[in-house]
């Protein structure tokens, strides 16, 4: 304890009384979730049981959204489609991705340069397989959508190649 508190002192007083100042002044850390910015969505989450997503999913539906599947490349048919509409949660019916934002990617997984809305995905980590990515999460209710790569077109740069069976096409009204 003497030494954590003499490493403290030390270290304040080389970077400067404004420092200590700042230091002083920090709030003491919780778990509570930060404030929302003034203006932004709360988004209201959707917790179930396991029980209860395997109740209202189907079984590859559950294994990749639940359980961070992925599903082989080209099984579906959202990845070629060019029809109007938006991609929403298979598991809570969020509307994640537009038609107008999706583009052929040649990877065999529906692929859209940016979501409808910043707020409706939430990134995660993921070092499994050996390598780091970024994998895409509904905000909603946390369902595994696939992962964003960085090799996208203009006007993000961004890749956000999703599992086909994470999500349920809802075509425009005509």
């Amino acid at each position: 304890m003497k030494t954590t508190n003499h490493n403290l002192l030390l270290t304040l007083a080389l970077l400067g009384a404004g420092a200590l100042a700042g230091y002083a002044a920090q709030p003491p850390a919780t778990n509570a979730p930060a404030a929302p910015v003034k203006g932004t969505k709360v988004m209201q989450k959707i917790v179930k049981t396991d029980a209860e997503w395997k109740a209202q999913l189907t079984p590859e539906q559950y294994r990749i959204t639940r359980n961070r599947g992925t599903e082989p490349p080209f099984c579906g048919i959202l990845h070629d489609s060019k029809e109007p509409g938006s991609y929403c949660c298979v598991c809570c019916g969020l509307e994640l991705f537009s038609s107008t934002n999706k583009f052929h990617s040649g990877s065999g997984w529906p692929s859209f340069y940016q979501p409808v809305a910043a707020e409706h995905v939430q990134y995660v980590e993921d070092r499994s397989h050996g390598m780091v990515r970024t994998e895409i999460q509904c905000a909603r209710c946390a369902a595994h959508l696939g992962h964003v790569f960085d090799d996208g077109p203009p006007p993000t740069g961004k890749r956000y190649c999703l599992n086909e069976v994470a999500m349920k096409f809802v075509p425009a009204k005509k």
